[in-house]
């Protein structure tokens, strides 16, 4: 699978001859289109009998990105501001943003819906900068656990923990380029202190060092939820937030940019044809009524995988409503039934019962009413009145 791989440094290979244990290596593995990952993984012995007989590892992804102008077969290449497919206004906007983003190194907070795209604003901002030639690196920070966060960051020193050996952290491997910090509001509250120090002084310390050693990274941070709200519910650090925002750009929902949803679906039918080596036209008419009526809580993500679902299924030249998920079946029904149910009451009826609906799901996914009205952008005296007009049962919901 990854030709770069020997017997002296593939962690399986070791492992295997030496019978003990490899913890959190970071490893660069390279497949045979040439795609690069750095990986950071612990491999531990299967033993039966007293003899080692197989090995496993657990590994987290640290995703190493090819630069726009890296050699290769160009299938790993970064997005670039030409990359981003739009006619929207907003979006349009939004790109000329980018562009004039990418002239400097201040810390940048993209955020926005899951599904929305935002790591193609981030690669594109990297490929229009000076630093375009030099490292990009993606990390989730809701993939990795707390107990390897602060390690995967900084690096370790041999000695510092058992098993552990002198590793780089992504600080040292994003050195003069770009590091992607995905979903920051998952990281571990005080490990977020450590993270501003860094940010701010361009100076870290390896988990087990003595002395900070310097590094020229520029930050860019994501979260798809409101960070006022991930603040409230403490689980973003303001003082942090303030450095990595000093340039905010927010993506927005593909439901309020429908002029893209066309745009977007003939675009992922080229994709699509070409990769499965099809010759679907289009979508029929009622599907492309149903897209443009349906909402998208999934964005441009859900938009994709339908239409892939959709090529799995098509027999004829255009994708049809039986050839779409499921579940989007379903919810055409489902809606339609529902519509059926609210005839011959008052509109004001309607609302609010829907009002009362979106009140009670944005209670059970935060956990203060602070957090709720921010998400909600509306006041918290707002949001008290409107609690107590529905007679809703707050508390219970936000333990939830």
């Amino acid at each position: 699978m990854y030709p770069n791989l020997t017997e002296e440094n593939s962690t399986h290979r070791r492992v295997m001859k030496s019978g003990k244990p490899l913890i959190n290596e970071n490893q660069l593995i390279v497949e045979k289109s040439g795609k690069a990952y750095v990986i950071q993984t612990s491999t531990f012995p299967i033993v039966h009998d007293g003899k080692t007989i197989a090995t496993f590892d657990v590994s987290s992804n640290l995703t190493i990105k090819k630069a726009k102008n890296d050699k290769g077969d160009g299938k790993s290449r970064l997005c670039t501001v030409e990359g981003i497919i739009t006619r929207n206004p907003d979006m349009i906007s939004l790109k000329e943003k980018l562009l004039k983003v990418a002239r400097s190194d201040s810390p940048v907070m993209v955020t926005g819906e899951s599904g929305t795209g935002k790591e193609l604003f981030v690669e594109a901002i990297h490929s229009a900068s000076r630093r375009s030639s030099r490292p990009f690196i993606s990390l989730n920070c809701a993939a990795i656990p707390d107990s390897l966060m602060e390690s995967i960051l900084f690096g370790t020193v041999k000695g510092s923990f058992t098993g552990a050996e002198n590793r780089k952290g992504i600080f040292e491997l994003a050195d003069g380029g770009t590091l992607f910090l995905d979903e920051i509001n998952s990281m571990n509250i005080e490990l977020q202190a450590k993270l501003l120090k860094a940010v701010e002084e361009q100076k870290y310390m390896k988990v087990g060092g003595e002395k900070y050693l310097d590094v020229d990274v520029r930050i860019i941070s994501a979260m798809n939820t409101d960070p006022r709200a991930a603040i409230h519910s403490k689980k973003l650090r303001e003082d942090l937030f303030y450095r990595l925002s000093v340039v905010m750009l927010r993506v927005p929902p593909l439901r309020k940019r429908r002029d893209d949803v066309q745009l977007l679906t003939d675009y992922f039918i080229r994709h699509f044809n070409e990769e499965m080596n099809r010759n679907i036209k289009g979508v029929d008419r009622a599907v492309k009524i149903f897209f443009d009526d349906y909402s998208w809580p999934g964005n441009v993500r859900e938009l994709r995988n339908a239409i892939e679902s959709a090529f799995n299924m098509a027999d004829g030249s255009l994708i049809k409503k039986a050839d779409l998920p499921e579940y989007l079946n379903f919810y055409n029904y489902e809606m339609s039934m529902r519509a059926k149910s609210f005839l011959g009451q008052g509109l004001a009826e309607v609302v609010g019962e829907f009002e009362k609906d979106i009140i009670e799901e944005t209670l059970k996914s935060t956990d203060s009413l602070s957090a709720a009205a921010s998400m909600l952008k509306i006041t918290r005296q707002a949001l008290k009145y409107k609690i107590e007009k529905y007679d809703i049962n707050y508390k219970y919901l936000l333990r939830m």
